[in-house]
């Protein structure tokens, strides 16, 4: 069995990795890709009172709440940040969040613009933000509707605040434009790779350097 390299052993915080996307971009589906290639990834699963999708799953998707149920999670302080998105409410719950970064494990949220800010303005040294752009609106429609699981009328509304949601861009610390599945998604994995070793994230490194420059190399 291959021993483990002394530099995956330092001690670390976790990345927090916000994607964020106008609706139909392809934050979710590179989301997906990177939990099922990147297992130090952990999934940041919100609260919605968004009902639920014939294709979601609870607990997996989303954790499907009341109006009721959100609004007390929301003014007991147990969300991180929350946000009104199409009529419904989105919602981080804090103590997974909190726990995870702290234990050296990523965490990926697939979240909106507002949700973002919240985030950056809370845990800032810990927050790496990517904003992807659809390559075109022709095309954002195009993937709107081979979705199937909205009506017209909600379409519509997506693709209207799609442009105010594009307008964030500025914003984000990386931006990726989603004309290439593929492409789109090694963007996002070199950004992780890179963040994953900045100094500032990685406390062990004094511990590891002070053994370095105490060792004997005779």
């Amino acid at each position: 069995m291959e021993a483990a390299s002394p530099s995956a052993a330092i001690r670390r915080r976790g990345v927090m990795l916000v994607l964020s996307s106008p609706s139909g971009a392809g934050k979710s589906t590179i989301a997906r890709s990177l939990l099922e290639n990147d297992h130090e990834f952990e999934l940041s699963v919100s609260v919605t009172t968004r009902p639920r999708r014939p294709s979601e799953i609870e607990g997996v998707h989303y954790h499907f709440k009341s109006m009721r149920e959100f609004e007390m999670l929301r003014d007991g302080g147990e969300l991180l940040e929350w946000a009104e998105v199409h009529g419904n409410c989105y919602g981080t719950p804090r103590k997974p969040v909190e726990e995870a970064i702290a234990g050296g494990r990523d965490m990926l949220f697939d979240i909106d613009w507002q949700g973002a800010a919240q985030l950056r303005e809370k845990m800032p040294d810990d927050i790496v933000s990517v904003f992807i752009l659809p390559p075109t609106m022709k095309e954002l429609l195009a993937r709107l509707t081979r979705r199937a699981e909205d009506t017209s009328e909600i379409i519509e509304r997506r693709l209207k605040n799609a442009r105010h949601e594009i307008e964030q861009w500025r914003d984000y610390d990386y931006v990726v434009v989603n004309d290439d599945l593929d492409r789109a998604f090694a963007s996002v994995r070199a950004i992780v790779a890179a963040e994953r070793l900045r100094r500032e994230r990685r406390p062990g490194l004094e511990d590891f350097v002070a053994g370095l420059l105490a060792e004997n190399p005779d």
